[in-house]
């Protein structure tokens, strides 16, 4: 979905790439927005999401599937991506401390945290692959 010969979805896949902090917003059975921030991995036109052992948005996306995913804007609140996307819950998906671009690319915030990569996937064991179905750029 998102175009990567268009230079706005060559500058969004460029920030999904670099950027180690996006915002996942899933909607409660009762229709409540639940937005919280996440790491994430771009890869294969996907994004990659390791959830929280007891987060409620895994209960969320089971519910309802359509999630948006925002990446911070700069100090103007320009540069604006938005993916929306149709998210599912990957039990087979590799792990996170066998993932090797994901540990590369958190690996600084994990010794920050003091987090081993099996200390990681024990609380985040839930891989979320969100698919885009539709991007805004601003």
């Amino acid at each position: 979905m998102i175009e990567p010969n268009d230079p706005r979805g060559a500058h969004a896949v460029e920030r999904l790439e670099r950027e180690r902090i996006g915002w996942l917003t899933t909607v409660t059975p009762l229709g409540q927005p639940q937005t919280m921030p996440v790491w994430f991995l771009w890869e294969d036109g996907s994004i990659l999401v390791y959830s929280y052992r007891t987060a409620v948005r895994n209960r969320n996306v089971a519910a309802n599937p359509q999630v948006s995913f925002v990446l911070n804007t700069d100090d103007e609140g320009e540069d604006l991506v938005i993916v929306e996307a149709e998210a599912t819950l990957e039990p087979d998906a590799v792990q996170g401390r066998d993932h090797p671009a994901f540990l590369a690319k958190y690996q600084s915030l994990l010794d920050r945290y003091g987090w081993t990569p099996e200390k990681f996937s024990t609380d985040y064991p839930h891989p979320l692959r969100l698919r885009p179905t539709r991007v805004r750029f601003g």
